[in-house]
């Protein structure tokens, strides 16, 4: 399961702190939760989103209202609340583990599949229905590209493009938090 949390940040003078405390505290945090296996967060480069998204792998809906959660996990923003807006948290089912996008990598969200990228160049989608929280947008296909190829997408409607803001944090089987680049 993918468990997807997307804002955006008013505050051009608070953001990079913001931004610090999200990847250096929050997402390592998150992983530490029993449950969570894999975290990674991505700004968007075009318009009509929010700027900010994390994906995380997650085992089952319960890692969410898990007591573990609701106290490595679950707030601690409220520092920044105030400068925090459309936000969206969303549970889609999904198979396997989110995939770690490379700083050379452009990750492609869409409303629906896009034909040309799996049988003209072979990417392979993959496929989130939502479940559980927001549920809007109840269909995504994400596809995680090199930069050239998702260059053309750009001004595509429904498809929203994002650079990686942090390497992909993984678990280990024990429950310790490392990186992986």
């Amino acid at each position: 399961m993918f468990y997807t949390v997307e804002c955006s940040y008013t505050d051009a003078e608070s953001e990079a702190e913001w931004n610090a405390f999200y990847s250096q505290q929050k997402l390592p945090a998150l992983i530490s939760v029993t449950g969570f296996t894999t975290s990674q967060r991505f700004r968007a480069l075009n318009a009509g989103c929010p700027a900010y998204l994390a994906i995380h792998t997650v085992n089952d809906a319960d890692v969410l209202s898990s007591e573990e959660y609701r106290l490595k996990g679950g707030g601690n923003f409220s520092r920044w609340q105030s400068c925090i807006t459309d936000w969206h948290r969303n549970l889609y089912a999904g198979e396997g583990l989110a995939p770690a996008l490379s700083a050379n990598d452009i990750l492609l969200l869409s409303a629906k599949p896009i034909g040309f990228l799996e049988s003209e160049l072979g990417y392979r989608g993959l496929e989130m229905q939502a479940v559980a929280l927001d549920k809007t947008p109840a269909y995504r296909m994400a596809y995680f590209l090199p930069a050239a190829i998702a260059s053309p997408f750009t001004d595509m409607p429904g498809v929203y493009l994002y650079e990686s803001l942090t390497p992909q944090l993984q678990s280990s089987e024990k429950g310790t938090p490392h990186h992986h680049a």
